[in-house]
């Protein structure tokens, strides 16, 4: 009888032992699924934020734009000079992105895409001087202001879209022999910006 009654009191300890240890298994079957869910939403938030990262960078360099004038103060003309001469625009109005650098007076792309530029000059008429600026990218020229009168004034101007790649480098220089003349009126700038990346 005391046999009877120990083996059922083994066999319900046992059961109950197995129903733990059942429970125990699910419940790491279940927390096993909630890790696996739970890594699975962590990479897909880490996922979300590097594309809101690349978004945002994209965003930025997109935000591509400058427009200076040729004298930081004052008034007067700069040249001639007998050879071609980089010209530094120096009183910037907007330099969204800062592809631009008013001490070098060099542009450069920080994005593969299409570019557009703009530059108008003016200067006093002169028998033995004209008034001309060629825009240049990576030392090569590209398109020339050119303009020579006695007397009056001149005001040339041009400007170009062109395929830039990352790091090329977009400036004007002056041309040799010419004057240009800037004052606080502005008269000569040079302006540029992202027209769309490709």
């Amino acid at each position: 009888h005391e046999k009877g009654i120990i083996l059922t009191s083994i066999n319900c300890l046992f059961f109950t032992y197995l129903e733990q240890v059942t429970k125990v298994r699910r419940l790491e079957q279940q927390n096993q699924a909630q890790i696996e869910e739970l890594i699975s939403v962590k990479a897909r938030t880490n996922n979300t934020e590097n594309q809101v990262e690349v978004l945002k960078r994209e965003r930025e360099v997109k935000q591509v734009a400058f427009s200076a004038s040729l004298l930081a103060s004052g008034s007067g003309h700069i040249g001639p000079f007998n050879t071609q001469t980089p010209l530094v625009f120096r009183h910037v109005v907007a330099n969204i992105g800062n592809a631009y650098n008013p001490n070098t007076g060099f542009f450069i792309a920080p994005v593969r895409g299409a570019y557009h530029f703009e530059f108008h000059l003016y200067g006093g008429g002169h028998a033995s001087h004209g008034t001309g600026a060629v825009l240049v990218r990576n030392g090569n020229p590209i398109f020339i202001a050119y303009e020579h009168q006695a007397s009056y004034s001149v005001s040339p101007s041009n400007g170009a879209t062109l395929l830039l790649e990352t790091g090329d480098v977009v400036f004007l220089r002056q041309w040799q022999n010419s004057w240009i003349y800037d004052s606080g009126n502005h008269h000569t700038t040079f302006s540029g910006h992202l027209l769309f990346t490709v």
